[in-house]
């Protein structure tokens, strides 16, 4: 698939094995902002680039891996996609488990065009609901989502236990 955004023609493709370094390079951007309390960088970090490299090596059914390009092939982004059952209804739905531009490219319309992407894939795969999670420090994803059309369905409170607050 082929879009065009302000910096030039965006090339989206299936994630090939020869991805894979690419794509877990980009684990840091999942906490490059205010995390809540409780959450260290570091763990998160860890935490994301375990679960992806993961489903990039045992390759679920479920889990769907797209790689955003420049017209001169250059990797820009990537894309995670896991199909699921929503809790409350049971009807399929398409969760965006991971989504990331690499440094240097944001406000570049790659993080939206991966964001379409992810909804016409979710739609000729007969998935009735597209969700994601996003840290509330995360606000430049948070106003990309609410641009084009996420809103707040639940919200999952933490507390850390054992330490002083």
């Amino acid at each position: 698939m082929r879009s065009h955004t302000p910096s030039g023609t965006i090339h989206i493709r299936p994630a090939t094995p020869d991805d894979t370094d690419f794509i877990l390079s980009l684990a840091p951007r999942f906490a490059s902002f205010d995390l809540p309390k409780g959450r260290r960088k570091r763990e998160v970090v860890a935490a994301i680039r375990a679960d992806i490299e993961h489903a990039l090596h045992e390759a679920p059914p479920s889990d769907h891996f797209f790689v955003a390009e420049e017209a001169n092939e250059a990797p820009v982004g990537f894309l995670h996609l896991q199909v699921q059952r929503d809790f409350f209804s049971g009807a399929r739905a398409c969760h965006i488990a991971d989504l990331a531009v690499t440094p240097g490219h944001d406000g570049r319309g790659i993080g939206r065009t991966l964001l379409a992407h992810a909804e016409r894939w979710a739609k000729a795969n007969r998935c009735k609901l597209l969700t994601l999670s996003v840290f509330p420090g995360n606000t430049r994803a948070r106003a990309l989502y609410e641009r084009d059309g996420f809103a707040v369905d639940l919200l999952r409170m933490t507390k850390p236990i054992g330490s002083s607050r």
